[in-house]
């Protein structure tokens, strides 16, 4: 290892924590770390940090050995800690009382918290985030808005840097985040190092809008906004009138749009989102109908409930005890 690298960074892969963004933020650490590709903690460095010495299970069940414990080390030797977080972003979040008190002596020494995926959860949970901008993964952004009213979302953000708090919605962009923040600690130069090696073309900012997002895209420039705008919006007040002029057209020309690319109304569509969200959240959650009514905008759980019948013919109940086996 070099005798002071640039960067110092503490990894805390949380349980059930998914291996793509920490394999990929971890390597793109290791190619910038070291000329060539000797893998050696030159100019960077990183330790893979647990509250208890053993293994962690990752969401796939594969174990990743623990190298310190918080009383093994000096939080202020470092200058980023990085959770990772969990599978489940309740459970995630009810984390905090084993976490809470690493994280805030964390901030105390002057340590950045980088929450990655779920992880923004825990540091919610924990109060850290108060006053902060907040990326997170789209399919969790209902939950997190319900969740944490008081905190500012980040929207359409692969990662977020604010000031002492950064945030990654997690994935791929873990990597786009780790060249970011290399980048200001060690140059750009080095922050791009083994890119190519790692088949990743370019880099991508914050500010990066997720093509894939639409698993069919319309080709209608002002469909897919207002599809973009509803995944942002489940629990939005505002009507189809505000969502046409929010892209720019009448709402007569964008209902005709979405019958022409959708089959259905601009109404119908957003209807729709919200239910297969609804859906989505009752096997991946143990949240309550009232609460996954509040995320999507419905006035109370019966009335969620009748439309969840409606559209896919069982009570909500019964598809979470039969975890969607229909």
């Amino acid at each position: 290892m070099a005798e002071n690298p640039d960067l110092h960074f503490l990894l805390l892969p949380l349980p059930e924590f998914a291996l793509l963004p920490f394999g990929g933020f971890l390597d793109k650490l290791r190619f910038s770390a070291d000329d060539e590709d000797y893998s050696r903690q030159r100019y960077c460095a990183w330790t893979i940090l647990g509250l208890q010495p053993g293994h962690v299970l990752s969401s796939s069940g594969a174990a990743l050995s623990i190298e310190a414990t918080p009383e093994e080390i000096a939080l202020a030797d470092f200058d980023y800690l990085v959770l990772f977080g969990g599978r489940n972003a309740q459970a995630t979040a009810g984390l905090a009382p084993a976490y809470r008190s690493l994280l805030r002596r964390a901030a105390r020494a002057g340590v950045k918290l980088v929450a990655i995926d779920n992880a923004s959860f825990l540091l919610a949970a924990c109060g850290l985030l108060d006053g902060h901008r907040v990326a997170v993964h789209w399919r969790h952004e209902a939950e997190f808005r319900a969740s944490f009213p008081h905190l500012r979302l980040a929207h359409e953000r692969l990662y977020c840097v604010d000031g002492a708090r950064i945030s990654c919605a997690g994935g791929t962009g873990a990597i786009d985040l780790a060249v970011e923040l290399l980048a200001q600690g060690s140059g750009r130069a080095r922050a791009l190092k083994g890119l190519a090696d790692m088949l990743v073309d370019e880099t991508r900012s914050g500010q990066h809008a997720l093509r894939s997002l639409h698993t069919m895209p319309s080709g209608e420039r002002h469909v897919d906004r207002a599809i973009a705008l509803m995944h942002h919006g489940l629990a939005s007040a505002d009507g189809i009138e505000q969502l046409a002029t929010s892209v720019g057209i009448s709402r007569r020309q964008l209902d005709r749009l979405f019958h022409a690319s959708q089959g259905m109304s601009a109404r119908e569509y957003w209807n729709e989102l919200r239910l297969q969200h609804v859906r989505w959240r009752l096997l991946n959650s143990s949240h309550s109908l009232a609460q996954l009514a509040d995320e999507i905008g419905v006035s109370d759980a019966s009335h969620l409930g009748k439309l969840f019948r409606q559209r896919f013919g069982v009570a909500p109940g019964t598809f979470r005890r039969q975890g969607g086996a229909f």
